[in-house]
């Protein structure tokens, strides 16, 4: 005897051959009144909703995600044992969907710090950057010592309210590492975060003979009159490094407290689209609720920052389609490229981009990941391509090489200006990205009330029709300017955010 099982699957796309379950469907269950289950099928699954035969494209948001294995009758689950990533054609189409956007008249605002400079800051962080590992630990004590107790209560901050917080940020690297691009890249990045809004003063502390010389990261930086800076060496040791320190930031703490919030337009926020611990569910309800947000925010003239390269393969040609030149869509192009020669100089192949919570959760293939993924970038024009840490400038969609592992990602994004992060996941990943606050967006229901103490907003709520993907997408709008505005984030709560700093490391060690 089948049971009916009423809007258990949703079809994105009149031309899908697979559907999406909504929850979790039993054998013989009837989908729909129509489709009867010939196998199970688990919540964020795919479930064919008509004949695919072998060699045959697989189709969601009506993309091909990938090509049948086997013969697949309507009702059977589709996943990796009857399907498989392929080659297929692509439509580059550079500007073909280029559209003028449609900028609001009035930009909302925030209340943001605004810097000496003009520029406008969401928090306010004194910094302390390691060169390179040796210098870790000494950057970590002095950094401790301005931590609150959470035995005693003690708050060595007390007195300046107005500071965030004090917060080293530690690498594995710096030495043992060859120059070019390896040394480029991370002094690129160590350079975005010397120079981040969301902190008002920072220390830089090295050992003295690394490869990553302070006074060469400077120099390619230009970075003199902005940081302070220390060699361990020439301090005379650990301790009178320490003790300089933090006499440093005792002096600076001062200035940094005498800060204000003020009404700033939206237009100078610049956030970074992260999502990581996917589902098959956070290209249906997260990203594209995401996605919405980022197009409120680039009609006020905003900047949003798209990544992880790996993870836009096979979904590229969508975002050629948007760029506003033909120059930027070949930058994009070029980078695909690029990763294409890594992947093999490595020995692995892009499919392998997928972790097992991935597909666990029911995505495949990486295209399938990638067209889920995107979401977050919404419909508006790609304005530009970066490099992995250089300098963003909107407004609009920026994309941002980056890898897809995502506390590398953002990293990325913060050193590139990012001053407020949104980070989808379906899985449940706990993350957080100072000095930028992170806002963490749940794909499903059931995840966000499980791990509700890391969960910022619900967009499971679109999968049930409590909500739809605008009415969430302005939900995330309202608070991104809130915490812009300095409400804390549950990763804030939960003081993440210095752990995850990651400079990506390229190159040998050696």
């Amino acid at each position: 005897m089948t049971t009916t099982l009423p809007s258990s699957v949703l079809v994105l796309n009149a031309s899908d051959n697979v559907a999406i379950a909504r929850r979790a469907i039993a054998p013989e269950q009837t989908v729909d009144g129509a489709l009867v289950a010939k196998s199970a099928v688990p919540a964020g699954h795919k479930i064919s909703i008509r004949t695919i035969r072998s060699g045959e494209p697989v189709l969601r948001y009506g993309q091909i995600i990938g090509f049948a294995t086997k013969d697949i009758e309507p009702g059977l689950h589709v996943h990796l044992q009857n399907m498989a990533l392929g080659e297929f054609d692509k439509d580059y189409a550079f500007g073909a969907a280029a559209r003028d956007t449609d900028y609001v008249e009035t930009p909302a605002t925030f209340l943001g710090i605004r810097r000496p400079d003009g520029r406008a800051a969401t928090r306010n962080y004194v910094g302390i950057l390691s060169s390179v590992n040796c210098s870790s630990h000494v950057a970590n004590v002095v950094a401790d010592v301005f931590k609150k107790n959470p035995f005693t209560g003690d708050d060595p901050l007390a007195q300046f309210p107005n500071v965030e917080g004090v917060v080293a940020l530690t690498h594995k690297t710096g030495c043992g590492m060859t120059g070019g691009e390896p040394l480029n890249v991370l002094r690129r990045t160590l350079g975005g975060y010397a120079r981040h809004v969301n902190f008002s003063h920072v220390m830089v502390l090295g050992l003295g003979c690394e490869v990553n010389q302070i006074g060469g990261l400077l120099e390619e930086q230009r970075l003199a009159g902005r940081v302070r800076s220390m060699d361990i060496q020439a301090m005379g040791g650990a301790r009178k490094t320490v003790e300089a320190a933090v006499a440093f930031v005792r002096e600076v703490l001062g200035e940094s407290n005498q800060v204000t919030r003020e009404p700033i337009p939206a237009s100078e926020l610049i956030v970074g689209l992260q999502c990581g611990g996917s589902d098959g569910l956070s290209g249906v309800t997260a990203n594209p609720a995401l996605g919405e947000a980022s197009d409120i925010l680039v009609r006020n003239r905003g900047t949003v920052i798209l990544s992880e390269t790996p993870e836009t393969y096979g979904a590229e040609h969508l975002l050629t389609r948007r760029a506003v030149s033909r120059e930027v869509g070949e930058k994009l192009i070029a980078l695909m490229d690029w990763w294409d020669a890594y992947f093999k100089r490595e020995g692995a192949v892009m499919n392998d981009n997928r972790s097992p919570g991935n597909m666990a959760g029911g995505i495949s293939t990486i295209v399938e990941k990638s067209l889920g993924a995107m979401a977050k970038g919404g419909t508006t024009n790609l304005v530009d391509v970066v490099k992995y840490g250089e300098a963003v400038k909107g407004p609009g969609l920026v994309f941002m090489d980056t890898p897809g592992y995502d506390p590398v990602s953002a990293t990325g994004q913060v050193a590139g200006g990012a001053n407020l992060i949104c980070f989808t996941t379906g899985r449940g990943s706990v993350f957080g990205c100072k000095p930028a606050p992170s806002i963490k967006l749940a794909s499903n229901t059931a995840m966000y009330q499980r791990m509700q103490d890391d969960m910022d907003i619900n967009c499971g709520e679109i999968l049930s029709g409590g909500e739809s993907v605008e009415q969430c997408g302005k939900r995330i709008f309202d608070l991104i300017l809130r915490v812009a505005s300095g409400e804390r984030t549950k990763s804030e709560e939960f003081d993440f955010g210095a752990a995850e700093f990651a400079p990506w490391v390229l190159g040998a060690t050696v």
